[in-house]
């Protein structure tokens, strides 16, 4: 059992490191601001340094922040529908399939961008369904899931990169999308994100005693009055949902929803009361993280979130695959 004293320190420390990493991420570039500038340049009187910043970097660092909130939660339920510890939205092809989708939409109706996490999400629960229906053969192997959700991965991923090549790379918002590229980034990307994001966050609150009850035996849930089966559908759409919109808007990120769920059991536990609210934390700071190293690394390149994810990320999964019949943090 992880203490409590543990878990308030969990949380301050990683609100604090959240932040300064934000105070960070705001001076990274040419322009730079003192937290004292930057608060009167907000709130008190205009500082054309300031206003800059505001246009250019905050859109950027805001959507990292929700966007790996939401990947993160994502992940976090899905491994509890699931009962798998592997599980990620990014590799069961739930991203790539939002991915596809969200391409499409950008690249042939652009006039429907505000509803592009929409029809991300319908793409999610079709990738999601696909890999759900051929794991399942008198039941579902972690193993089987993986595979499968490996294997659609690839295929999604292979059609969005196909059509990205394809098209000549002609649709500036096509290739942030398959290239998880937040760079250009507006405040109409963070308003669209936002809503949603919200939304899916809020649903996320209203399962957790359901996640909970289906870390037991399916036959011990049902006794206790859960209908399993509806549990695991409501929490699979708001996982789902999640993911997809995140990926409509950042583009697919491998591996958030896998580590931050993860490295979170192991600081606050395994009661999803305080572990998908500590996820939403852990995961914003994760990705913004990420991208400010991608803006520092190889300054003034820069290099994808997704890629430095990709790099970290891959290591770990191997680290767990090993690891898999170990149980995980109570």
């Amino acid at each position: 059992m992880v203490s409590n004293r543990k878990k308030i320190l969990s949380f301050v420390i990683t609100a604090l490191g959240l932040l300064a990493l934000f105070l960070i991420a705001v001076n990274t570039g040419s322009l730079k601001v003192s937290p004292l500038e930057l608060f009167k340049g907000l709130f008190v009187e205009y500082n054309e340094n300031v206003a800059t910043i505001y246009d250019l970097r905050f859109p950027r660092i805001f959507i990292a922040i929700f966007g790996g909130a939401a990947t993160a939660v994502s992940g976090v339920l899905l491994q509890a529908v699931m009962k798998n510890p592997l599980a990620d939205p990014g590799i069961i092809g739930i991203s790539s399939g939002a991915s596809l989708t969200a391409v499409l939409i950008t690249a042939f109706v652009p006039t429907l961008y505000f509803f592009t996490p929409l029809f991300a999400f319908l793409g999610g629960m079709i990738a999601f369904l696909l890999v759900y229906s051929l794991s399942w053969k008198g039941g579902l192997s972690p193993l089987r899931i993986i595979l499968v959700g490996v294997a659609v991965n690839a295929m999604f991923t292979g059609l969005m990169s196909a059509f990205n090549s394809g098209t000549g790379s002609n649709y500036s918002g096509v290739a942030s999308i398959v290239n998880a590229n937040i760079t250009m980034k507006t405040w109409d990307d963070f308003q669209t994100l936002l809503l949603y994001v919200v939304i899916g966050l809020i649903a996320s609150i209203f399962v957790l005693g359901q996640c909970n009850l289906l870390a037991l035996e399916d036959k011990t849930a049902r006794s206790l009055g859960v209908n399993v089966t509806r549990s695991r559908i409501v929490i699979s759409v708001i996982a789902v949902l999640l993911a997809s919109i995140s990926t409509a808007i950042i583009g697919p990120i491998s591996f958030l929803g896998l580590i931050v769920p993860h490295i979170a059991r192991l600081l606050v536990g395994s009661n999803h009361k305080v572990l998908v609210p500590y996820s939403i934390l852990l995961g914003a700071f994760t990705l913004l993280l990420a991208d400010t190293l991608g803006r520092t690394i190889a300054a003034p390149y820069e290099i994808s979130a997704a890629i430095i994810m990709s790099v970290v990320g891959g290591p770990f999964f191997i680290l767990l695959l090993r690891r898999s019949k170990q149980s995980y943090g109570q």
